[in-house]
């Protein structure tokens, strides 16, 4: 299998017809200036001299969140510089994000000229009030409208979702993942929402009109999510921000992040606690008070059987008293396990009987 690179290239606030309430992606990409063509040739150069497979699969990726938001003049200059790439066989395809109100079938032709391969649509909440409240400037319906133009053209869909949004409840979470799943996107990321500065959302946060998710709470949820998503073999790319000088611990000095459930390893909280959870649900399902366990798992499942610093073989000896033995085994497919009972409390009062026989 051919090993897999993003190219990155920002293009944060050009020509987006609206500021959400918790935007700032100057803030968020750390990018102050607009993208040029030869900014862009820069950036796709580097990337490419640091690849040093020879049958890598690279995307050049345009993000911000509102690609054919642009002038059409710019979209071109932009897609210009990544097709050529792809004419010289330096990259196999170029994937943007983009509005849902800003699709139509004369930027699908435009699109597809230059071969773009993959539309992600920020949609965040299928939720209409929601949207209205956020400032989004478009509605479910042109969510709906823009996935199926996408697919029908043959394009791959990815949808971009948020939980914590204000107003939103774990309710209203749900009952957008079930609405995306009905459009079929190939992809989903999910992102808590994280309170940064210069947006309307720190000033509602410091007035005290939002209160952003917990961390727990946003585990929680994003857990939920991912176990619906997965079950309709939707491939979850990315759950939290990505973690950057910008992006990081309020703490931080150069951090733009307020407030908000931030953590540096927010996806492997989330898988590690799928696992935990399924682990758990398994040893409560046998019908003995187990001891010691034995979990064999593919060696790419390992860090978050374990969990993030070693939480899930703490919290089972904690809570259950169980201790955890992994296995690795490159048999088990990636996401399956096999579960094995070492010792039970019974094993234990069995041999303190045969020592004092």
């Amino acid at each position: 299998m051919k090993k897999q690179y993003i190219i990155p290239i920002f293009v944060p606030h050009l020509g987006c017809p609206n500021d959400c309430i918790f935007c700032n992606q100057k803030s968020i990409s750390g990018q102050k200036n607009s993208m040029t063509k030869e900014e862009a040739k820069k950036i796709i150069d580097t990337h490419l001299e640091s690849i040093k497979e020879k049958e890598a699969e690279i995307e050049i990726a345009f993000f911000g969140g509102s690609f054919t938001a642009i002038e059409a003049d710019k979209q071109e200059e932009l897609l210009q510089v990544a097709y050529e790439y792809i004419k010289k066989g330096k990259v196999s395809s170029i994937r943007i994000s983009t509005r849902p109100d800003c699709i139509n079938k004369e930027i699908l032709k435009r699109l597809k000229k230059y071969k773009v391969k993959t539309i992600e649509l920020g949609v965040q909440s299928a939720n209409n009030y929601i949207l209205k409240r956020t400032n989004r400037g478009h509605t479910f319906e042109d969510v709906k409208k823009a996935s199926k133009m996408i697919r029908w053209h043959g394009f791959t869909l990815g949808h971009q979702m948020m939980v914590g949004l204000p107003e939103s409840t774990r309710i209203d979470e749900i009952n957008t993942a079930k609405a995306l799943i009905k459009l079929k996107p190939k992809m989903i990321r999910i992102y808590p929402v994280l309170v940064v500065k210069n947006t309307k959302l720190e000033q509602e946060f410091k007035e005290g009109k939002y209160e952003p998710l917990s961390l727990v709470q946003a585990v929680e949820i994003c857990k939920e999510l991912v176990n619906m998503f997965t079950k309709k073999k939707i491939d979850v790319i990315r759950i939290g921000l990505q973690n950057t000088e910008e992006i990081s611990s309020p703490e931080s000095e150069n951090s733009e992040v307020v407030a908000g459930p931030y953590h540096p390893a927010f996806r492997q909280l989330v898988e590690s606690g799928l696992w935990y959870d399924a682990i758990v649900g398994k040893i409560k399902k046998l019908n003995v008070k187990v001891k010691e366990v034995e979990v064999t798992v593919n060696p790419i499942d390992i860090n978050n059987v374990i969990g993030h610093k070693k939480e899930n073989i703490i919290k089972l000896k904690n809570t259950y008293d169980v201790d955890l033995i992994l296995k690795q085994d490159n048999k088990i497919k990636q996401g399956n396990y096999k579960i094995e009972v070492i010792k039970t409390y019974d094993d234990i009062i069995e041999e303190k009987r045969n020592k004092n026989a």
